[in-house]
C-alpha cells in the first residue's frame, strides 16, 4: 500500500461511524431494548476505539539482500545499457496501534509517501528499496530516506485519531439513542392503538453502573421484561453484593462494630458504604415500600424507582427466618423490584450448624424456584418468584454474619 495515501480521513471517519450505525441498527428492536445500555455503548466504544500507531526503531530488521542483474541505459557515452549488480533490502519495524491507519490519507498531510507492506500477524511494517553499489554510505542514506517518506504523516494520523477517539462515545450515544427511542416511540403508538406488542419483548433501562473495563459484547435474556422502569445491570447488582458481603465480613473481625446494636444499627454500617458508591443512585434506611418499611432501598436518582431491597434480621431459628421472607416478599416487593437480599446477623456460636439449616430450610419456601451458586462460604444465591405473579422471578441472595460477641 501507498503509506497514508489510500483513503481520505473524512471518508474513513464516515466510514467507521457508518459501521457503529449499521451494527446498532443490525441488533434489532428486541437487543436494543433489552441490552444493558451502558454495557452495548461501551463495548462498541473499545471495539471502533482506535489505537494511535506506535513504530519502535530499536526493532529494525532486514532480511537477507537479493542480489540481481539489472540494465542501465546509458547515452553519454554512447554506449546503449550495461547490466549492473543490484542489491535489495526489506526493512522491517515492530508496531503497535490500529493497522487500518496505514492507510488514511491524514488531515493535515504531509506530501511525501512511500509503498508499504504491513503484516498485521507479525505486527510488522515494512519497506523495501534497491542500491547499485556496495557502498554503506549509500545503503543508510537510502534507508533513512524511505523511512522518512514512508511515516512522515505518522504524527499526523496520531492527532487526527486523539480527536476521532475524544467525540468516539458521544456519537455512539447519540447513534443508538436514536434508535432505541425509534423503537420506544414505536411501542407507545402500538399502545395506543391497542396493538399488542410481541410479549418476548420484555426489556428494562439499566441505570448507571460502576465504572467498566473492556468487556464483551453484551448479551440479553429472553426473560426479561419489557419496561420503561430503570433496573439495575447484572454487574451493578453483583458489585452491590460484593461490597455488602465484604462489609459484613470485615464487621465480623471487629466486634466493636456490632456489640450492643440492633438491626438498625448494624444496617447503618451497610449504607454508609452504599451511599456513596454508585453515580445516579440514592441508598435509604427504613423506606416506606409497597405496604411496609424495608431496611436497605437503592433508588435511581432520577425518577426514585427502586434498584435493589433488602432486609435486616438477627437469627431467630428456621421458622422466623423462613417468615422473614415471606415478609420481604410479600410486603415490600413490588413487581417492579427484580433483586433483593436478606441479610442475617447470626449471635449463635453453632454458626455452621445455622448456615445448614439456612441452606436446607430456604428450598421448602414457597416462592423457591431454584438456587443460582454461591458468592462466598455464608452467601447463596437464588431465584425466587413473586407472590402475586409466579412468572415474575427474583434474583435474591440471601446472606449470614456471624455477630457472636
Amino acid at each position: 500500500m501507498r503509506a497514508f495515501n489510500e483513503i481520505s480521513h473524512y471518508d474513513f471517519e464516515n466510514g467507521r461511524h457508518g459501521n457503529i450505525v449499521s451494527e446498532i441498527q443490525s441488533k434489532g428492536k428486541d437487543y436494543i431494548i433489552k441490552v444493558d445500555e451502558q454495557e452495548f455503548i461501551e463495548y462498541l466504544h473499545q471495539k471502533y476505539l482506535l489505537e494511535p500507531l506506535q513504530i519502535f526503531d530499536e526493532t529494525e530488521s532486514f532480511d537477507t539482500p537479493r542480489i540481481s542483474k539489472e540494465r542501465i541505459n546509458n547515452e553519454v557515452y554512447g554506449r546503449s545499457s550495461y547490466e549492473v549488480d543490484v542489491y535489495s533490502f526489506t526493512i522491517r519495524y515492530k508496531y503497535t496501534g490500529s493497522e487500518e491507519l496505514f492507510r488514511v490519507h491524514s488531515n493535515p498531510w504531509t506530501m511525501t509517501s512511500y509503498d508499504i507492506n504491513v503484516d498485521s500477524q507479525s505486527q510488522t511494517v515494512s519497506f523495501s528499496f534497491k542500491i547499485y553499489k556496495q557502498d554503506p554510505e549509500e545503503f543508510k542514506r537510502t534507508k533513512s530516506q524511505c523511512y522518512r517518506d514512508a511515516f512522515a504523516n505518522l504524527n499526523n494520523i496520531n492527532k487526527n485519531v486523539a480527536d476521532f477517539n475524544r467525540n468516539l462515545k458521544d456519537a455512539i450515544i447519540r447513534a443508538f439513542q436514536r434508535e432505541k427511542d425509534k423503537y420506544l416511540k414505536e411501542n407507545d403508538f402500538f399502545a395506543a392503538i391497542n396493538v399488542k406488542v410481541n410479549p418476548d419483548t420484555k426489556s428494562v433501562f439499566t441505570a448507571p453502573t460502576i465504572t467498566k473495563k473492556i468487556i464483551p459484547q453484551p448479551t440479553v435474556s429472553k426473560n426479561k421484561e419489557f419496561s420503561s422502569e430503570p433496573m439495575m445491570s447484572t454487574e451493578m447488582y453483583s458489585d452491590v453484593l460484593k461490597v455488602i458481603y465484604d462489609s459484613g465480613k470485615n464487621m465480623e473481625k471487629k466486634p466493636a462494630l456490632y456489640v450492643g446494636k440492633n438491626e438498625e444499627g448494624l444496617r447503618d454500617q451497610f449504607l454508609f458504604v452504599l451511599e456513596t458508591r454508585y453515580e445516579g443512585t440514592t441508598a435509604t434506611g427504613e423506606t416506606f415500600n409497597r405496604s411496609g418499611k424495608t431496611d436497605i432501598i437503592l433508588k435511581y436518582a432520577k425518577d426514585a424507582s427502586n434498584l435493589f431491597v433488602a432486609e435486616c434480621k438477627f437469627w431467630h431459628g428456621a421458622s422466623e427466618f423462613l417468615a422473614a421472607i415471606s415478609q420481604l416478599f410479600d410486603r415490600y416487593l413490588t413487581w417492579r423490584d427484580s433483586k433483593a437480599a436478606l441479610l442475617m446477623f447470626v449471635k449463635n456460636k453453632d454458626f455452621s450448624n445455622v448456615l445448614a439449616t439456612i441452606i436446607k430450610e430456604v428450598k421448602g419456601h414457597s416462592l423457591f424456584i431454584k438456587e443460582s451458586g454461591s458468592r462466598g462460604d455464608t452467601s447463596f444465591s437464588y431465584i425466587f418468584c413473586l407472590p402475586q405473579d409466579k412468572d415474575k422471578h427474583v434474583l435474591f441472595e440471601i446472606m449470614a454474619f456471624h455477630y457472636d460477641k
